[in-house]
């Protein structure tokens, strides 16, 4: 690896780097290439392909390992010395004139030969199985006795005539050679020197002085050799330590290369890269030798954003200072790669510079964690719209911004009907998979016109901004309301909730976010009281209305606790024979304070508070014991919520209130509304069976008017339908489709074998259409109205015979109140009070001897005003019946006519 830094890239300092000598960064390239040189053959040189580093393992191969070759006493290739003794022992024959002896030449025969063998005897020595005495003996086969022939050779010929300096010479000239070929062999080096003169002087100086001398410099030549062999294994094995150490650090480079985590890089003096990791220029999308040469700033990308970390590094790079951790975007073709640069000048010793080393750490993964977990802070995780703290700082933005007019904005609250209902039955993966389709249908309604949010739970938030008119955000709303209260199907099952919407807006219901937010979810609440699947506005009149439910929550507990609540029984009456055949049980409350008040006031507030289980058992259990103290034939039906009929224990608690009273099953009619049909469950369809297996009656209550289609009539086993007081009001209106709607529920429930009970009667003229119509059973004011358990008792006592009472047909529906106006006939004008007031007439008090027919003007400010006919007057009671009827709001109250 060129130029690889050996300190680790996790150091703390970054100091100016100093080389070893005076080369160049160049040159120090080539002492890492022969250092892998050296450990290419110990670990093979399929370890260097990840690095490119194929060709100096290809070269390594080629030479050889010459550190690992010098543990052996042979050299690998020897046939150059051979060659080098034929030579000389051709100049010899030249140079004595004369042939040599048969002994010399036998002598140079076998030198020559054993020599020329020697690349032969070099291979048996590398076998594996060779062992230590096998390589001594080869030493002296090739190297200890052809030097000694080569000495005896020359020695021979002095006495043949070769010249004694001649034959020094040229002996000198042989060593010279062999000490060439035993480079580094310490032990074959001085056998072969030894060796040879041994043999020259045995021959030339055949005396005992010689021998001695000779045997002395064989033994100190010896001693020298032994010396010289320790320091040469001990410098091998320190050379190899360093190997191991060197490829130690490579590996752990090399491991944090091919990690992706790091890679590391090197520049020239003028700013050229002279190395980088393959993984980054891979990166890149170029390979490593088409970053060689390339400026360093190339790696990094120019994009909008990145100038002031392009301008860092250039700073570094120019001043030839240390730095760390410089954040660049890298220049990546295929997707955005983000790296930490370091890097730290590099000097020789003469302190000239060299260049920059460093490494790169990848930061991507780092940066799309930071990303995620800032889009947690700020988004809802579930469906991915803005979250409570993003919708809180947007409104704090909008409230805070320097425009006055740009401070505008609207916020609707919503909250979804019935959710609990859904977590409940089908559980909480159902749950989540509805409110991420919930926040899909809000922003499409929305679009880009406004902002949507989840504050938690089935709460979600919408902000519009600028100046917004009612009806706008009105038509929002509605469309709001709408599209949330379409079927869904989750897990395969069909779905259906509602949504209520409270809505507020700046600066008109606050100018801070902690006011504005408290406004709407007070019109949230009054939107809920109004019966859900509506809209509101905040009104400063809302503050007292929150008060009031809060108390009406806390006296409602009281109530049940001091059982202060109330069973009335309203008669339900067989429209053929009118013979009550059994009630209807009614809550009422009669509130200390405030005198009676009517379930529409409080159970809505038992629900939404989870009374409404508590409030139910007890009226189960009520009702049950005044049934078993009336004749066996009267029935009695107990309403039943939505809410109780998704607790799975309701048949239970069905059984032990009849074990309790000991009333029969039949006896007893549990009336359910269709929203129980929300969430089609299998749930749903166990308690149907079990309550049918204890033998109650089933009555499907309020048919028409819930969100549920008709399939569940032919699953859910009910014995009779009640049509809504709805229906029946205006049915003899002349216009209205109620009568046909009427008609087409009991030809239904006619093919289903149920009864049917028409509810809310109250007119003849209604009780004439239900009977023309075919409802089997009526319930209504026209018979009677709810009574206590003594009456009802009293009444089921008696003959049972139900005689209708009432006004013949029916009026619209007035609002009561008391107000000053102003009656007008002709010229003349009085004062008198508004008791009541309806789309078609209003009665007025303090008018006397007004004839019947006259025409009024009721003026009720000085720009309203309404004119009628007088219809009756009794004393001072008038009834006036409008020329042209007035209009009523979705509230109900009457839209007076401007003047």
């Amino acid at each position: 690896m060129s130029g690889l830094p050996a300190r680790s890239p996790q150091e703390p300092a970054l100091p100016p780097v100093e080389e070893t000598g005076a080369e160049t960064l160049a040159a120090d390239g080539q002492s890492a290439t022969r250092e892998l040189r050296a450990v290419v053959e110990r670990r093979g040189p399929q370890r260097l392909k990840p690095d490119g580093l194929l060709p100096l393992a290809a070269n390594a191969n080629a030479t050889g390992d010459p550190a690992a070759d010098l543990r052996f006493y042979l050299p690998p290739q020897a046939n150059g010395m051979a060659i080098s003794l034929m030579v000389a022992f051709g100049l010899a024959i030249a140079v004595a004139g004369r042939i040599p002896s048969l002994s010399a030449a036998l002598s140079a025969v076998i030198a020559t030969g054993l020599l020329a063998a020697c690349n032969l005897f070099a291979a048996v020595e590398r076998r594996a199985g060779t062992t230590p005495a096998m390589r001594v003996a080869l030493l002296v086969c090739a190297t200890v006795l052809p030097m000694a022939c080569a000495g005896f050779t020359l020695g021979s010929g002095i006495s043949n005539g070769l010249p004694w300096q001649w034959a020094v010479a040229t002996l000198v000239c042989i060593n010279a050679a062999s000490a060439v070929m035993f480079e580094g062999r310490i032990a074959s080096l001085f056998s072969a020197q030894i060796a040879s003169w041994a043999g020259f002087v045995a021959v030339a100086v055949p005396e005992q002085l010689t021998f001695a001398a000779l045997t002395g410099a064989m033994v100190t030549l010896a001693l020298i050799a032994r010396i010289e062999w320790r320091r040469a294994e001990r410098a091998r094995i320190m050379g190899e330590a360093r190997e191991r150490v060197a490829a130690r650090a490579e590996d752990i480079l090399r491991s944090f290369e091919e990690s992706g985590q790091g890679w590391f890089w090197e520049t020239d003096r003028r700013g050229l890269i002279t190395y980088i990791s393959p993984k980054a220029a891979h990166v890149l999308g170029r390979s490593e030798q088409e970053m060689i040469g390339a400026p360093l700033g190339e790696i990094v990308a120019n994009r909008p954003g990145t100038a002031e970390a392009d301008r860092m590094l250039a700073f570094h790079l120019s001043a030839r200072s240390a730095f760390r951790d410089v954040e660049v975007l890298a220049a990546a073709p295929q997707e955005e790669r983000w790296w930490a640069i370091t890097g730290r000048p590099v000097y020789d010793s003469f302190k000239n510079f060299c260049g920059f080393r460093g490494h790169g750490t990848d930061l991507t993964e780092q940066r799309r964690s930071e990303q995620q977990v800032s889009r947690l802070a700020l988004y809802d995780s579930l469906t991915g719209l803005a979250n409570r703290v993003q919708m809180g700082q947007t409104l704090e933005q909008i409230l805070a911004a320097p425009a006055k007019r740009e401070r505008a904005c609207a916020v609707m609250m919503l909250d979804l009907d019935r959710f609990k209902q859904v977590n409940d039955t089908l559980g909480h993966p159902a749950g989540d998979a509805l409110l991420r389709q919930v926040a899909q249908r809000l922003e499409r309604v929305i679009g880009a016109g406004g902002c949507c949010g989840r504050l938690g739970g089935d709460e979600f938030q919408v902000i519009v901004p600028g100046e917004q008119d009612g009806k706008r955000l009105a038509d929002i709303a509605c469309d709001i309301i709408a599209a949330l209260s379409q079927p869904y199907v989750i897990h395969g099952q069909s779905v259906v909730i509602g949504a209520s919407v409270g809505i507020a807006r700046a600066p008109a219901d606050g100018t801070t976010s902690e006011v504005l937010i408290r406004n709407v979810d007070l019109a949230l609440y009054a939107a809920k009281d109004a019966g859900r699947g509506r809209f509101r506005f905040f009104e400063p009149g809302l503050h007292a209305a929150v008060e009031e439910r809060a108390e009406l929550e806390k006296d409602l507990r009281e109530a049940i606790s001091k059982g202060e609540l109330q069973l009335f029984y309203q008669p339900v009456v067989y429209a053929a024979s009118e013979t009550i055949v059994g009630f209807e049980a009614l809550l009422r409350w009669n509130h200390p304070r405030r005198g009676p008040l009517p379930p529409s006031r409080f159970v809505p507030i038992a629900e939404d508070s989870g009374l409404i289980d508590r409030l139910g058992q007890w009226a189960l259990r009520t009702a049950c014991a005044d049934l078993a103290r009336w004749p066996e034939k009267i029935r009695c039906s107990v309403n039943v919520s939505a809410l109780q009929f998704a607790n799975p224990e309701l048949p239970g608690i069905v059984a032990s209130a009849l074990a309790h009273s000991g009333v029969a099953p039949s006896r007893l009619e549990l009336e359910i509304t269709e929203s129980v049909f929300v969430s089609d469950t299998p749930g749903t369809e166990a308690t149907f069976r079990a309550l049918k297996q204890l033998g109650v009656r089933l009555a499907l209550d309020d048919f028409g008017t819930g969100y549920s289609s008709l399939g569940y009539l032919r699953k859910a086993p009910f014995d009779r339908i009640k049509i809504d007081r709805s229906f029946v009001r205006g049915a003899t209106e002349q216009g209205s489709r109620n009568g046909a709607i009427i008609a087409a529920i009991t030809s239904l429930a006619e093919v289903l074998h149920m009864d049917t009970t028409a509810e809310g009667v109250e007119t003849h003229d209604e009780l004439e259409l239900v009977r023309l119509l075919g409802c089997s059973h009526v319930q209504g004011h026209i018979y009677s109205r709810p009574m206590d358990a003594a009456a009802a008792g009293a009444l089921a006592e008696g003959d049972l015979a139900a005689v209708a009472s009432g006004p013949k047909s029916a009026r619209a529906p007035r609002q009561v109140l008391l107000r000053r106006v102003v009656a007008g006939h002709g010229d003349v004008r009085h004062y008198a009070t508004l008791r009541n007031i309806s789309e078609g007439g209003a009665m007025i008090e303090g008018l006397w001897n007004i004839p019947v027919g006259t025409d009024l003007r009721i003026e009720f400010s000085p720009t309203e005003a309404v004119a009628g006919q007088v219809r009756w007057a009794r004393e001072n009671r008038l009834g006036l019946e409008f020329h042209t009827p007035l209009r009523a709001r979705a509230d109900g109250s009457i839209a007076l006519q401007a003047r």
